[in-house]
C-alpha cells in the first residue's frame, strides 16, 4: 500500500522538488499552500494560507478525515532578508506563524493517526541559516526553534514508532534565495565561491535526503538535523 505523506508548501520550489521525488518512490501526495500547484501535481492540493491558523485548524480537521496520513514534511517558510534595524513586527509575526506556529498544529493534527499506527515520519525542513547569516536573524532565529523542536518531538514521540528529523539546506538555487541572494550580486558571488563543494545546491538535493528521512531504513534516526549544504555549515562553523 502507498505511503500517504503530506507536504507543505509543495507548490514550487524545494517543496515542489520533494512532492516530485516521492511521487516517483510512489507515495500518495497532498500538498498544503496558498497558491496552487498546477494540473500537473502529483497528487491533491489543499488550499490555504498558513499563517491563518483558524483557516488551517478547518483543512487539517477535513484533510485527516479524508487521509490516513504516513509521512508529514512541514517544508513551507517565507523568510525575507532585512539587516537587525529592518527587520519590522508584522514580517517577524508572518514568519513564526508560518515557519514554527503551522509547523506545530499540523504535528499535533497528524500524530494521532500516527500513534494509531504505531509508525510514522516527520520531517521539518530547517536552515543552515539557524547557524548564523547576516540579514537573517528572525529566519535563522526560527528555524533554530525548530531544531529544539524538533529534538523536543522525537524524544516524545520515538516509543510510538514516530520518527522527527530535519533536513537543514544551505544555499539552494530558489525563488527566495534569488530573492535574498540576487543573481551575480557580489553578496552572493561570495557565498558561493565559499560552498567546499563548489556549486550551489538543487532544490533534488534536498529532496533526496527528505526521501531517505521518510524511508523505513531511517528508523534507528531520530533528533537529527541534516544539513544539505555542500559542507558550507562545517567551513563556515568554529569547532
Amino acid at each position: 500500500m502507498s505511503p500517504v505523506t503530506l507536504v507543505t508548501g509543495a507548490s514550487r520550489g524545494i517543496g515542489r522538488a520533494i512532492a516530485e521525488r516521492l511521487s516517483r518512490d510512489g507515495h500518495e501526495l497532498i500538498n498544503l499552500s496558498r497558491s496552487q500547484p498546477g494540473r500537473e501535481f502529483p497528487g491533491v492540493s489543499y488550499s490555504v494560507d498558513l499563517s491563518d491558523a483558524k483557516a488551517l485548524g478547518n483543512v487539517l480537521e477535513k484533510l485527516c478525515s479524508e487521509h490516513s496520513i504516513d509521512n508529514l514534511v512541514n517544508n513551507a517558510a517565507p523568510g525575507e532578508r532585512a539587516v537587525l534595524e529592518k527587520i519590522t513586527m508584522a514580517e517577524f509575526d508572518r514568519m513564526v506563524d508560518t515557519n514554527l506556529r503551522a509547523a506545530i498544529l499540523l504535528t499535533q493534527a497528524i500524530v494521532p493517526g500516527m500513534r494509531a499506527k504505531g509508525r510514522g515520519r516527520i520531517v521539518n525542513i530547517g536552515s543552515r541559516a539557524a547557524l548564523g547569516l547576516t540579514g537573517l536573524s528572525v529566519y535563522g532565529a526560527i528555524k533554530g526553534a525548530l531544531v529544539s523542536a524538533t529534538r523536543s518531538w522525537a524524544l516524545e514521540l520515538g516509543r510510538d514508532g514516530i520518527t522527527v528529523n530535519m533536513v537543514a539546506p544551505g544555499p539552494i538555487a530558489t525563488e527566495m534565495f534569488d530573492r535574498n541572494f540576487p543573481p551575480d550580486s557580489p553578496r552572493r558571488n561570495t557565498l558561493v565561491a565559499s560552498i567546499p563543494v563548489g556549486r550551489m545546491g538543487a532544490p533534488t538535493d534536498v529532496a533526496a535526503a527528505v526521501a531517505f528521512l521518510l524511508s523505513d531504513e531511517a528508523s534507528f534516526i531520530t533528533g537529527q538535523a541534516l544539513y544539505v549544504c555542500g559542507g558550507l555549515s562545517i567551513s563556515s562553523t568554529p569547532m
